[in-house]
């Protein structure tokens, strides 16, 4: 399996690139096992390896939960497939508890940012300051620094580049489960150690992997969602956030362009909604009259006032912006490095930004910096640029930060 796999990425080779690094049989091969296809595709590529094993991180439980769960809790049933392949692969797996890292450093920020009107995205965070954060410092302590490869089921691509032997983050090749925005964030020195095997299929060679393998988790469904919404009684991310979050009732208004303003509906918070949302309950226009028919979608969040601004259409102009402010960019490289790489791709041409995960990057015009902020302008105009998002910038196929939206 691992030879068809070789193949398979040697035919998708990145031009400037050399093929992808598998770790040589004496490594000590750490594989990230979650409980599902990619993860255990993953897993089965390198489980021949002496030294390979598995690690299964918990970063979340009911205890933490505001409310019981009834159903049995998703990474319990996770834990069971993840042990369940183990046995099948003859690889030994460790679950690990990372549970107030993840509190502390993604779940409060997260609570925190919507309670402000924001929108931030766990994900991100998650693969920051858990995944490649708190498990990297685990293994470094537990096999010393640089003395393993980390293996996970994301698809995206670690890959050498020939010309500075420099380690890159590239877009994963199947652009429908491109998930390199989701690792725009987290600390680029882990890159000569880390294998992103998944990047270089599709997903339907996966599956067809995983079922040729016959692995216990060929047939699991892929995880929708945020684990802890999934496993709570509310299904929706909103009711979820109301056990977390207190109610600071607002104004939903629509504002002439001389400034007047008429107030249509209220909102339970700033939270409740993000930009470019259809906005229906709790609004109540006039629909008979030709001037408010239609569908109506959140424009702008004022906390000032704690109002939600909205506007007809969801092609509406003021939906749209073509200049961008990101903080706090996040290298991924050495700083001066990636601020040449970035002159250089926008010199070319060729530098591009993402707002949301599985976007198509849009083609920035000019990008300039003022102490930690990053000013960017669009080529063409960009809809519902959501303060708190991540905006990820890239150079062709590389990716090299990211920071979120002001």
């Amino acid at each position: 399996m691992l030879e068809k796999f070789l193949r398979l990425a040697r035919g998708r080779v990145v031009p400037g690139y050399s093929p992808q690094h598998v770790p040589a049989k004496f490594d000590n091969v750490v594989i990230a096992m979650s409980g599902g296809v990619d993860s255990s595709v993953a897993a089965a590529l390198f489980a021949h390896y002496p030294k390979a094993t598995g690690v299964y991180m918990q970063n979340w439980s009911e205890s933490q939960a505001l409310e019981s769960i009834a159903e049995e809790p998703c990474y319990e049933k996770d834990w069971k497939d993840v042990a369940k392949l183990g046995d099948f692969l003859g690889v030994p797996v460790e679950k690990v508890n990372f549970e107030s890292d993840y509190w502390i450093d993604v779940f409060e920020p997260m609570l925190q940012e919507y309670d402000q009107g924001r929108t931030p995205n766990p994900d991100i965070g998650c693969n920051k300051f858990v995944k490649f954060g708190k498990l990297k410092s685990y293994l470094d302590q537990k096999y010393g620094h640089d003395n393993y490869h980390l293996v996970t089921g994301h698809y995206s691509r670690v890959l050498q580049h020939l010309e500075s032997k420099e380690y890159h983050l590239l877009r994963g090749y199947y652009p429908q489960k491109d998930q390199s925005y989701y690792l725009s964030q987290i600390n680029g020195g882990i890159l000569p150690r880390l294998v992103l095997p998944m990047g270089h299929l599709t997903k339907p060679e996966v599956r067809d992997m995983a079922r040729e393998l016959q692995l216990p988790t060929a047939n699991k469904r892929d995880s929708q969602g945020i684990c802890f919404v999934n496993n709570s009684q509310h299904k929706k991310f909103n009711k979820f956030l109301e056990h977390y979050l207190t109610n600071k009732p607002g104004n939903v208004i629509t504002v002439e362009p001389t400034g007047e303003k008429t107030v249509w509906g209220t909102h339970k918070g700033l939270w409740s909604y993000t930009l470019g949302q259809k906005i229906g309950d709790g609004i109540s226009l006039p629909q008979a009259d030709p001037r408010y028919t239609g569908a109506w979608y959140v424009s702008e969040k004022i906390p000032a006032t704690n109002e939600i601004v909205i506007v007809r259409g969801r092609e509406n102009p003021q939906l749209y912006r073509d200049k961008l402010r990101i903080q706090d960019f996040e290298y991924l490289g050495e700083p001066q490095t990636i601020r040449k790489a970035i002159t250089e791709a926008l010199q070319r041409g060729e530098l591009r930004a993402r707002y949301r995960s599985l976007m198509e990057p849009e083609p920035l015009i000019s990008i300039n910096t003022d102490a930690d902020e990053f000013h960017l302008q669009f080529q063409r105009p960009q809809r519902a640029m959501a303060p708190g998002q991540f905006c990820c910038l890239l150079s062709q196929n590389r990716i090299l930060g990211s920071g979120p939206i002001m």
